[in-house]
């Protein structure tokens, strides 16, 4: 859902001409340009997945039925024909499964790859796209995980932003998997909260503000019953125990980066063609989120 007209993401694209005694509220609209990141990494590193799913979404509060085009930047490779498009100059982006909204007129987009359209009133999906790519996880997460004597176990968990130290990861939650039967919980960490959520069976390390290019470490201790002297000191020595190890489920990230996109699309213009002459103000945001993140553990 697009937020509200005052909410601090969104980002003005000034235009001039604008006539006076017209109805502001009925000159603007925005754009939100979203994308999804699904990731799969193997317990050694190893991206075994990953795929960005993006959405032009926009809402329109303009009068009258002028004809908006929307340029994206020559970065950008579309598939909309059948055919590819080579972007002039640079590396491209190859999106798939590109869907756009019945306003959108088809033919003009196929001939030059502007995006012409007349907006209808209120929310929608201007455009859905796919792309399959291999990317830098943008929050890396390592776990060690050490079983010890008297029934105890203890979670070493480090997590690092891997992404330009100008952008910050909202809200970022990395939930890992515990034991089913564990007690007695105590945390350290260099940053945010931490939490025990025993009917979900997982820890949860809350960081506000993620900033880019930064590494921070939370320790977990816990009683384990299930544990023996001896598992422990079989798995210490690298020998394997007799521990069940069905709840080590991959880990899961959660986040939020404003002002971000993965896959590099931006819009390069925005514009209103109305007979009256008069221009809007719209407004241009772009979100980078969590899909179906997740690290395998070791």
């Amino acid at each position: 859902m697009i937020p509200s007209p005052n909410h601090p993401w969104h980002l003005p694209m000034r235009f001039h001409g604008v006539q006076r005694g017209l109805n502001t509220k009925r000159m603007r609209f925005f754009l939100d340009v979203v994308e999804k990141l699904n990731l799969l990494v193997a317990a050694n590193g190893t991206v075994l997945h990953c795929e960005i799913n993006g959405a032009v979404k926009m809402k329109s509060f303009l009068s009258g039925m002028p004809e908006l085009k929307l340029g994206l930047n020559d970065k950008v490779m579309f598939e909309a024909t059948g055919r590819n498009q080579q972007a002039r100059g640079g590396k491209s982006v190859e999106l798939e499964d590109i869907k756009f909204h019945q306003c959108v007129r088809l033919a003009r987009f196929e001939n030059d790859r502007t995006i012409s359209f007349i907006p209808p009133d209120g929310e929608f999906d201007l455009m859905t796209y796919r792309l399959d790519t291999q990317v830098k996880p943008l929050i890396w997460v390592e776990a060690v995980v050490e079983p010890h004597k008297g029934s105890r176990i203890e979670y070493m968990i480090k997590t690092r932003s891997q992404f330009k130290s100008r952008s910050v990861a909202n809200n970022v939650e990395i939930s890992i998997p515990v034991p089913p039967d564990v007690d007695s919980p105590s945390f350290k960490s260099s940053v945010g909260n931490v939490t025990y959520l025993p009917d979900k069976d997982c820890v949860v390390w809350t960081i506000k503000q993620f900033h880019g290019g930064r590494e921070y470490l939370m320790r977990a201790h816990f009683g384990l019953p299930s544990i023996t002297r001896d598992e422990a000191d079989a798995a210490n020595k690298g020998m394997g125990s007799g521990m069940d190890m069905s709840w080590k489920k991959p880990i899961g990230v959660k986040f939020e980066i404003p002002y971000f996109t993965v896959s590099g699309i931006q819009v390069r213009y925005l514009k209103i063609i109305e007979r009256s002459g008069y221009q809007a103000l719209p407004w241009v945001r772009y979100i980078t989120a969590n899909g179906d993140y997740q690290l395998r553990m070791a």
